[in-house]
């Protein structure tokens, strides 16, 4: 089976799939702006590379989510669940980790299968 790679650089591919499977890099938002924003831009990314993939939203089997302070779970829980709120929800974890940037307040992985 064929791997395709999507907007390889030299340390990693944003999005790889092989066979009906799509599995994205973490994606972030703009480092130092808030949760809600973060998580808004995150987001966008997620579609825009999902599309490019040939997968959406609506195909996501896993997420999972990392902030760098659970304290801001619900901040985030709300946009997620705005964004999510039109199609089934996947299975998805959320965990505290330190992140590759101070800034950084949340950081997204993305699982899906192909449309």
């Amino acid at each position: 089976m064929t791997i395709t790679r999507i907007e390889t650089g030299p340390r990693m591919s944003e999005a790889v799939f092989h066979g009906d499977t799509v599995y994205l890099a973490g994606q972030v938002g703009t480092p130092g702006d808030s949760v809600t924003h973060q998580t808004q831009e995150t987001l966008a990314e997620i579609e825009r590379l999902l599309a490019l993939a040939g997968s959406s939203k609506a195909h996501i089997l896993r997420a999972t989510i990392w902030l760098a302070d659970m304290a801001d779970f619900a901040e985030m829980n709300a946009v997620w669940d705005s964004w999510i709120a039109d199609v089934a929800a996947p299975t998805r974890a959320t965990g505290e980790a330190k992140l590759a940037d101070p800034g950084y307040k949340v950081e997204i992985i993305i699982t899906a299968a192909r449309a």
